[in-house]
């Protein structure tokens, strides 16, 4: 007789449609077989799913609610982690062509120095030269002049 109890809860449900199949078979056996739970929250793992609700049950019902909530807390958290280690990437990329231009930034310094070390130089060798090409000349010059 047990079995036609079973049966008949399960027709009445099937008939008037106000309680899903799997909520009796959650009632009589302690965990229903896994490919028989819905996934209500499809990118959770199967220990993470809300299990369906008793629906004659209203702290059954209550608690079903809260794990929904929290279930849909945990995949709100779960996209901002994604967000949020997406830009922590792009900071992080940002942060080495920052230290990459500060590097050539450093470089195109100091070969600026050590070029305006060099043109400062040349100068001065060339106002020397210059002026060894005027005693030069004026040397010419006196040297025409006396002959």
């Amino acid at each position: 007789m047990p079995q036609e109890f079973n049966l008949k809860p399960l027709l009445i449900c099937k008939i008037v449609n106000l309680v899903p199949y799997i909520c009796f078979y959650y009632i009589w056996y302690d965990t229903p077989p896994e490919d028989t739970i819905p996934l209500v929250f499809p990118e959770l793992e199967q220990q993470l799913q809300p299990l369906p609700p008793c629906h004659d049950s209203v702290e059954s019902m209550q608690v079903y609610k809260q794990h929904c909530q929290i279930a849909e807390e945990y995949r709100e958290v779960k996209k901002e982690i994604a967000l949020l280690e997406e830009r922590k990437k792009e900071l992080i990329a940002k942060l080495d062509q920052a230290e990459k231009e500060k590097l050539d930034a450093a470089q195109l310094a100091r070969e600026f120095e050590a070029l305006t070390e060099e043109n400062r130089t040349l100068k001065l060798a060339q106002s020397q030269c210059v002026e060894q090409l005027e005693k030069l000349r004026i040397q010419y010059q006196k040297r025409q002049g006396s002959s």
